[in-house]
């Protein structure tokens, strides 16, 4: 029923087939067989994250203003039915389930090794079926309430907020995923349907399903199961403009709050500019950027190990690169009492980054390498293959174009990235001092 609406990605070197389609109502999905496998794992995404607040709806072009916290509200949310609670039906069926929300994106997802038909009943039934009371929402206000409370006093949540707004001051990003207490006091049922209705049409999820199914059968099974639901083929809505516009280089130079903590946390960020055209423009970019990080950062790097030797990091040391839509930055963080001079060595090291790049192909070449082999190990996880189809940031590349252009980098790609990325003008820091030092 479904042969003539799928497309086939073939892999001879890995032995592996990708199968997409989209259903009639137009949800897009990504069917990955892994034969070898007796786990399988499906994760079902909307495009739609704490940063997307504002937007223009309908012909009419009317604004709409959502609170603060609204998409990971809706997500804690979706799990509760009038009578019952999907978690429930997961386990005991035997499965794992979970969702998370980011900036850009909600996704709902399971892991189960068997009744994986039943349990695809159970996503695509409660993420398609909103049930909001205004009790539910009462209580849930208090829950998410407790959870902020919670994340306010941990360091390391404080450092990654109080520096992405650093970053973005102008931006919803500056605001946490989980909203305020204030703004989610503002949540009711009608707000949480009306970003419901916006967000979660079928033309804006996508379900990725990795583990050992049979594609063909599959599809036509979720085309049976999807014709119950109706059909909403109006528009999306237009976002807001300007959602971490890239021509916007205010940022907040530095920041700082006190808490119990027994040493100084501190946190430099650099925020990027660039913005690749098209999705393998936007691939190569990311894997460019990341591997340039860890040639430059590493603990196995001249740079680690002459601030560690030096007592200006530690073991708490750590880097991370973030990319998504409409954004990116990296971060560099650890836990120190010469806050000060790590932030100084930190933009000193990305400044001289230019002049010493081309003096390191042996690194290089052994950087790459590493990057290979744990991309290449992931292939052994249904988990990780689906994830990594889950975003709509870098269209229908997989996991496998992924590895090809990983191993195709050379050192000129991390040579162009760092030009297009580096830019000590656009670096913040933001520092937790023990409250006994201020």
């Amino acid at each position: 029923m479904g042969e003539n609406k799928l497309k086939e990605q073939t892999y001879p070197e890995f032995n592996q087939t990708i199968v997409r389609g989209q259903l009639g109502n137009g949800m897009a999905v990504v069917l990955i067989p892994m034969k070898a496998f007796q786990k399988s794992y499906a994760v079902l995404t909307t495009d739609f994250g704490s940063i997307d607040q504002s937007f223009y709806s309908g012909p009419n072009r009317e604004f709409v203003q959502l609170p603060a916290g609204c998409a990971h509200f809706l997500e804690h949310k979706l799990f509760e039915k009038e009578d019952h609670d999907a978690f429930d039906l997961f386990g005991k069926l035997g499965a794992d389930s979970n969702a998370f929300t980011s900036y850009t994106q909600t996704s709902y997802q399971f892991s189960t090794t068997m009744n994986l038909h039943q349990c695809l009943e159970i996503l695509l039934d409660f993420v398609q079926k909103p049930y909001f009371s205004k009790e539910g929402v009462a209580k849930e206000q208090g829950i998410i309430g407790q959870e902020i409370r919670m994340y306010a006093d941990s360091p390391s949540s404080r450092l990654y907020t109080g520096t992405v707004a650093n970053l973005y001051p102008h931006d919803p990003m500056r605001q946490d995923i989980a909203g305020s207490e204030d703004s989610i006091a503002q949540i009711t049922p009608d707000v949480l349907y009306r970003a419901y209705n916006e967000f979660y049409r079928p033309s804006n999820l996508k379900l990725v399903v990795a583990g050992n199914i049979d594609p063909h059968q599959l599809f036509e099974w979720l085309e049976e199961q999807e014709a119950q639901y109706s059909i909403d083929r109006a528009p999306l809505p237009q976002r807001a403009l300007k959602l971490s516009d890239p021509l916007d280089s205010d940022l907040v130079e530095q920041n700082q709050l006190m808490m119990d903590v027994q040493r100084p946390h501190v946190m430099v960020a650099l925020r990027g500019s660039h913005r690749p055209l098209d999705a393998p423009a936007r691939l190569k970019y990311r894997l460019s950027v990341e591997l340039l990080l860890e040639m430059l950062f590493d603990d196995t790097t001249d740079n680690f190990l002459r601030l560690y030797d030096r007592g200006i990091l530690d073991d708490s040391f750590s880097f991370s690169f973030e990319m998504e839509r409409g954004f990116h930055f990296a971060t560099w963080s650890t836990e120190t009492n010469q806050p000060r001079k790590f932030t100084d060595e930190i933009r000193a090291i990305l400044q001289a980054a230019p002049d010493n790049l081309m003096h390191m192909k042996g690194q290089f070449a052994a950087m790459r390498r590493g990057a290979v082999g744990r991309l290449v190990a992931s292939l052994n996880s249904p988990e990780m293959i689906a994830n990594r189809y889950a975003s709509n940031l870098f269209g229908d590349i997989t996991i496998y174009d992924e590895l090809k252009q990983l191993q195709s980098l050379t050192l000129t790609d991390l040579q162009t990235a760092l030009d297009q990325f580096i830019c000590p003008a656009m670096t913040t820091t933001f520092t937790i001092w023990p409250q006994a030092e201020h």
